[in-house]
């Protein structure tokens, strides 16, 4: 279906609360379009402060019960995870009214717009948020669309991963895990990553080809990673941390101390207020697509310095008894894995806590978990688990997070199994020492954001 974006009047959003959902509505009401919405939380009362942020938009929230929807409503919007049965899709077919996933509007969004599109299996929201601050800082007034909500945005009273923005340029995230990455035809394409990750290594360089097919312009790569090296166009537009792979952009003398790390690029200072390799390369990268755009690295250097960072990823809640809190959205084997070895320049014990959701992803990366886990927990270091998150559905449930856990045990570190996790500061706290971190992640569950300050008021 062909949308008229420019054209486009009124729009209705189901599962609006989702965070690729509210981007999408945030970035369209923006624009000055009639944006309303429903969605499940609204008729339990489980939407937190979404719902509030969304009206201080002006965006109109509606119950999931079809009630939101008028004749004059010209285009309806779901996302996968939205089915048949739920009664504005049943309306809406009833009326007549034309209904598209939500990649497929993206996909129209990206092309009536200078896009720079952000791809791999790991840090783009990270990446996305970095390349806001530093195109913002040099006066571009760049639109947003994310995975996760900006610190600076929030700030300012909005759900932080979305804004419209005056100048040409638009960043977007690029989800691979569904597929939609191929739908979009960007100016600029940066692939950060390829790592195991919903699919197979084969499928997913399938995926990320397609991407780099369909870039439009410069497409930037990370040309430290083995799979990523293979799809790059030109290497002088390239990014990388060894100084022996021909990038254009090289990150050298990284350093981390306590919660902040510095590095160089290409000879210019760093400096930001975040932890964890991963992050060096994920500034890196947005540093790297910045000078494709004629931003000095100087500048770059100056807005990332800047930075607050991102909604749940290695958020600092605080430290409170010697134990520093720290909660992240790391969810697949390397992102968790890189999330511990972030936290243990900061502390000589880390006990991280982490929450699998979906039955199958745990399934298909059950060894992939174990290996990655295994391989980065130091002798002291600690992981815990509490049970599959399990979001409904008809998913075979003939896996346990218990079972990671056993087969990590079998390597010779410390790991535990706690069911329930209302249980596990119980558990643990005869495990912290008086000066350790307690890292928390996870994804996908939207009780995780209550669910660290309820941890934090009772450590």
């Amino acid at each position: 279906m062909v949308i008229n974006i420019r054209g486009l009047k009124k729009v209705f959003f189901i599962g609006i609360a989702g965070t690729g959902m509210s981007a999408i509505a945030q970035y369209l009401a923006g624009m000055g379009k009639e944006v309303s919405g429903s969605d499940r939380y609204f008729n339990s009362g489980d939407a937190g402060d979404i719902q509030k942020k969304l009206e201080a938009a002006g965006i109109r929230c509606f119950k999931q019960d079809g009630g939101g929807l008028s004749a004059d409503t010209e285009l309806v919007v779901v996302s996968t995870a939205v089915e048949d049965s739920v009664p504005e899709v049943q309306k809406a077919k009833e009326m007549g009214i034309p209904i598209v996933k939500r990649s497929e509007l993206l996909a129209e969004i990206v092309k009536n717009r200078k896009t720079i599109a952000i791809g791999g299996t790991s840090g783009k929201s990270t990446t996305s948020a970095m390349l806001f601050e530093i195109l913002s800082h040099a006066g571009f007034q760049p639109g947003i669309i994310s995975g996760a909500g900006l610190i600076s945005l929030i700030r300012s009273g909005k759900i932080g991963n979305a804004e419209t923005g005056k100048g040409e340029w638009l960043i977007i995230e690029a989800d691979e895990s569904d597929g939609s990455i191929v739908q979009y035809e960007p100016e600029t394409g940066v692939l950060l990553n390829i790592d195991k990750d919903h699919q197979e290594i084969e499928a997913l360089m399938s995926v990320f080809e397609q991407f780099r097919t369909n870039t439009r312009g410069s497409f930037v790569v990370n040309r430290g990673h083995r799979l990523a090296v293979q799809l790059s166009k030109d290497k002088r537009l390239d990014f990388s941390t060894d100084e022996n792979s021909g990038a254009g952009y090289i990150a050298t003398r990284f350093k981390q101390e306590g919660l902040s790390i510095s590095f160089l690029i290409n000879g210019v200072p760093f400096l930001l207020h975040t932890v964890g390799k991963h992050n060096m390369e994920n500034a890196l990268a947005a540093a790297a697509v910045a000078g494709s755009l004629g931003i000095d690295l100087a500048i770059s250097a100056e807005a990332l310095r800047l930075y607050e960072g991102i909604y749940r990823r290695h958020q600092v809640i605080g430290q409170k008894n010697g134990v520093w809190l720290i909660d992240d959205y790391a969810h697949n084997p390397a992102k968790c894995a890189a999330s511990i070895a972030a936290c243990q320049a900061i502390a000589p014990k880390v006990m991280a806590w982490f929450q699998p959701h979906g039955y199958g992803p745990t399934r298909f990366l059950r060894k992939d978990f174990v290996n990655e886990i295994a391989a980065v927990l130091r002798m002291e270091d600690e992981i815990w688990m509490s049970e599959i998150f399990y979001s409904g559905g008809s998913a075979v449930k003939d896996i346990s997070a218990n079972d990671l856990i056993a087969d990590i045990k079998k390597s010779g570190k410390n790991a535990f199994f706690v069911a329930r996790r209302e249980e596990i500061l119980e558990k643990m706290r005869g495990h912290f020492t008086d000066h350790c971190v307690l890292l928390l992640m996870g994804a996908r569950d939207p009780s995780l954001e209550n669910f660290a300050y309820e941890i934090w008021k009772d450590l």
